[in-house]
């Protein structure tokens, strides 16, 4: 989360669920250009406070230094990309007269049924764009294995998992409250405020849906496959 008018500064978040389904602030510090080095120093806090296997899945936007953070501090971790930062990012790169239609047809790739079905619509997306719009399905498939990972967790889950939604609406509050003061001071004190703003708007977020398959989310034994709970063989 990016603050103020130099770009370099950020607030480096993490929010977790848990066992009853209530979201969490876990990790709020400060970065820099959410570089690898940046997330590394918040992930390694996190394991030295007792997150010694991971989280099952990590969700998070385009941010590269996290992607690269996450596979060196935590390796299991399966890792999903928000669609909705993907979906700005694509559309960003083709015409506004054709930005419709592409909307609609990702909106077909990660509102799939199953991940067969959402292969085959990217793969579609793919066919139809690739040849005028370059830019965009490169867009699209750059980190391709972070896209249908929620597939892999239970269907009641997937609104949740599949963008970073649950909490871009506390950071729209937190921007627009930091903006309004035009500053906080110092650093410290700007990890301070946010602080603060994210704890008073913990209150009011809801529940994870399904909260009671989060047992089975980290049971080793049992694995999922298109939303529905299977057992490892």
């Amino acid at each position: 989360m990016r603050l103020g008018e130099d770009d370099r500064m950020c607030i480096l978040v993490i929010v977790g669920a848990a066992e009853d389904g209530k979201k969490e602030l876990v990790a709020i510090e400060q970065g820099y250009r959410e570089s690898e080095l940046s997330w590394k120093n918040v992930l390694l806090s996190l394991r030295e406070r007792g997150l010694e296997r991971g989280p099952e899945l990590a969700v998070a936007d385009g941010a590269l230094g996290f992607w690269k953070a996450l596979e060196e501090i935590f390796p299991s971790s399966k890792q999903q990309a928000c669609w909705v930062h993907k979906t700005a990012n694509i559309l960003d790169k083709m015409p506004k007269i054709k930005q419709p239609e592409a909307k609609k047809m990702i909106h077909e790739i990660y509102m799939a049924e199953n991940k067969k079905d959402a292969e085959k619509a990217l793969t579609k997306f793919q066919s139809v764009f690739e040849d005028k719009y370059p830019k965009a399905v490169k867009s699209l498939l750059r980190g391709k294995h972070r896209l249908l990972s929620f597939y892999d967790f239970p269907g009641v889950h997937w609104q949740h998992i599949r963008t970073t939604n649950p909490i871009e609406s506390t950071f729209a509050t937190v921007r627009l409250r930091t903006k309004r003061t035009k500053g906080c001071g110092s650093v410290n004190a700007t990890v301070h405020i946010v602080f603060k703003l994210i704890k008073s708007a913990e209150k009011r977020w809801r529940k994870l849906r399904g909260y009671k398959l989060l047992a089975d989310v980290i049971d080793l034994n049992v694995k999922f496959e298109d939303g529905v709970r299977k057992l490892a063989a």
